[in-house]
């Protein structure tokens, strides 16, 4: 070898040290399996926990929870609410731009909200006690509500606080669900449907020093067990569903870990308190008092779950005694039937999603109510099919959960109170409506407790839902994975996330 080719080889290994070197030693890709597709990447048009996750690297919202689930600055970097409790003013963070180099300030929050209000919008009963948005300042925008409303700082935690580029919506029109712009860490770069959706680093992101990697890409996984093949062997860094037969077998050389903490949202029925036989409040609690729940989380759910009774979890402030559950009493279920007029029993349809987990669970629920001579028939189907039978109350047992707000009322109100939105027992007690809309306005923390309690009180003796148990945030996350925050809405934050 001659001493110029000799010289040039050792200079361009030289050069390929340095530039290895001056690479960012956390630059990667970050692969995240999601149990379903998500559909439309626009908040005002969701209604999918895993567009959810999706949106969470796309958009930053005006305020955000903590691992706490406790309500921290964002986009709003402090606010104020009035003494009346009608008027929240928010002070915007400067300098941030959304990731079409448009500026986001206070003229973007107000062209939000009000794009949240219209008739088109899902986040529209979320802000529909908003009446007046003001402008004040480039960064400080006032907030008049019609009445006072506690949860409204957690709504602005989620889809209804993520701010769009207003540029981006107003040249994309409808079709701004396929090209979603925020101010979040991540840019929106393309899908296949049913396959992928990838996202690229930020660059101008306003939180100094992230995102941690330069690639989001989220692979859509129904199968749990494929996910989990997929952790295993490194091509999924996180699963949004973990096996909970595998819970347990977690040998102690594995490359992943499992998070398995407390979540928002609850699993049950709904029974159609409009129809026969579930018109009766006697047959509705003998339902009830048959269920075993400790049952359910063990044998289904490897414990990775709740037993509970209500809608509140244990991450919620407003759990109380009605969340515990109800020991099983066949004699006092029976004497309920008779009372009701049915003691030879009776038979009814429980729909439920097609997915194993909730017909194993459908299957111990048939066991747990033959005694008392209730047959079950157990019918599966697509969510969308079951979300339209609870809204024409084409149903008699309808097996749907949720996956839980950090604010309680974002848990009962719409599901119980009079003609409410997802009120698909047609369940309707004027005292009911009367404390849960008290919570509402009610500022202070441990009088809303008591009004929830009260409301619980009334409910557990009219069963219009069945709650089985509160689901855990249950993760696999690889153990290459650092930064990972966990918070109790269940949802995957990217922004700090390194490998």
């Amino acid at each position: 070898m001659n001493q110029r080719v000799s010289r040039f080889l050792l200079s361009a290994m030289s050069s390929a040290v340095l530039a290895a070197c001056s690479l960012p030693a956390w630059a990667a890709t970050l692969n995240i399996s999601l149990d379903a597709d998500p559909g439309k990447l626009d908040p005002t048009q969701s209604s999918m926990l895993n567009e959810r996750i999706v949106y969470q690297s796309i958009f930053d919202k005006l305020v955000d929870l903590d691992g706490e689930g406790k309500i921290v600055p964002m986009l709003a970097e402090r606010w104020t609410v009035s003494e009346d409790q009608k008027t929240y003013t928010l002070y915007l963070r400067k300098g941030v731009k959304f990731q079409d180099g448009t500026p986001f300030d206070a003229k973007a929050v107000e062209f939000n909200l009000l794009r949240g209000q219209e008739k088109t919008s899902l986040r529209r009963n979320e802000l529909k006690y908003v009446t007046k948005i003001t402008v004040v300042d480039e960064h400080t925008v006032k907030l008049d509500l019609s009445t006072p409303f506690a949860p409204f700082l957690s709504i602005l935690t989620d889809r209804a606080g993520m701010m769009s580029s207003p540029a981006a919506v107003k040249k994309y029109g409808e079709d701004y669900v396929n090209h979603p712009v925020g101010t979040g860490p991540f840019v929106y770069e393309g899908r296949l449907k049913g396959a992928t959706i990838t996202l690229k680093k930020n660059p101008d992101y306003w939180r100094a020093g992230l995102p941690k990697v330069d690639e989001v890409v989220y692979k859509i996984m129904p199968d749990v067990n494929v996910a989990f093949n997929n952790l295993r062997s490194g091509q999924v860094d996180i699963s949004n569903r973990f096996p909970y037969k595998e819970i347990t077998n977690v040998p102690a050389n594995a490359s992943y870990t499992v998070l398995n903490k407390p979540s928002l949202g609850f699993r049950g029925f709904y029974m159609n308190t409009g129809k026969p036989p579930f018109d009766k409040k006697e047959v509705r609690e003998a339902v009830d008092i048959l269920i075993d729940r400790n049952a359910i989380a063990k044998v289904v759910y490897n414990n990775a779950v709740a037993a509970g009774h209500s809608p509140f979890s244990k991450a919620q402030f407003a759990n109380g005694p009605s969340d515990v559950p109800p020991k099983v009493d066949l004699a006092r279920a029976k004497a309920l039937l008779k009372a009701a007029g049915k003691e030879g029993g009776f038979s009814f349809k429980l729909t439920l999603p097609t997915t194993p987990d909730e017909l194993q669970v459908g299957q111990m629920i048939q066991g747990m109510l033959r005694p008392a001579g209730i047959t079950v028939t157990l019918e599966k189907t697509e969510l969308a099919t079951q979300i339209e039978a609870g809204k024409t109350g084409n149903f008699e047992g309808l097996f749907v959960g949720w996956s839980g707000r950090p604010d309680p009322d974002q848990n009962i109100y719409d599901f119980v109170t009079t003609n409410g939105s997802l009120n698909y027992s047609h369940f309707g007690a004027k005292e009911v409506d009367d404390l849960l809309q008290q919570a509402r306005v009610e500022g202070d923390q441990a009088k809303r407790k008591a009004l929830y309690d009260q409301a619980m009180a009334i409910l557990v003796k009219e069963v219009p839902y069945i709650y089985t148990v509160h689901d855990n945030v249950l993760f696999g996350i690889a153990k290459s994975v650092k930064g990972f925050q966990y918070v109790p809405d269940g949802v995957i934050r990217t922004a700090t996330v390194s490998k």
